[in-house]
């Protein structure tokens, strides 16, 4: 997924949620909300809308709970448990953003690797980014990651150097948070 899309998918679903007529957003914004904060990696907000939706939606939709449960094994860092957890069919609404995530999972904990480690054993690695032992050794291999029988030695991932573009606020998008701000304060 692009960065400006996720941002506006972003931005569409929060301004769904604060807009929703009966006070609480339709369990399909829920779900693609929570899904696109995973994919961002953004756990503290994935973690408190978690706390916000309607006890009734989390009982009435299980792929809630499981997009839920694979923001738990994010936090709690057990990676292995985070693919097993991403490893199952989810529905139209959300199968595009959860492969998007599988897929970043897989690529952070490749570039922790390189950068935290000087050798590892391969099944280590494979748990790690959930994948089979062969496709993780073609994915070491495609890295030009050294392997020596079951030891791989990581080398340094090159990070793009980008300067992140600031968020401004319009005058409307303001005016609208102090009014819904005040409104919770009342």
């Amino acid at each position: 997924m692009v960065l400006n899309e996720v941002n506006k998918l972003i931005a569409d679903l929060e301004k769904a949620e604060l807009e929703a007529a009966t006070g609480a957003a339709s369990v399909h914004v829920y779900s693609q909300l929570l899904a696109v904060y995973l994919h961002q990696n953004d756990l503290c907000n994935a973690k408190f809308l978690w706390k916000r939706i309607p006890d009734a939606a989390k009982t009435n939709c299980q792929e809630l709970s499981q997009i839920w449960n694979v923001g738990q094994k994010m936090w709690q860092r057990d990676w292995p448990a985070v693919h097993t957890a991403l490893n199952r069919e989810w529905s139209d609404d959300v199968r595009d953003i959860m492969l998007a995530l599988k897929e970043n999972v897989r690529e952070r904990a490749m570039s922790l690797v390189s950068e935290a480690y000087s050798s590892l054993d391969l099944s280590v690695l494979a748990g790690m980014v959930g994948q089979s032992l062969e496709d993780t050794k073609q994915s070491v291999l495609d890295r030009g990651w050294s392997l020596d029988d079951t030891t791989v030695k990581p080398c340094k991932i090159e990070k793009e150097q980008f300067t992140p573009s600031p968020t401004t606020l319009t005058e409307d998008q303001l005016s609208k948070l102090t009014q819904f701000v005040s409104f919770l304060e009342n």
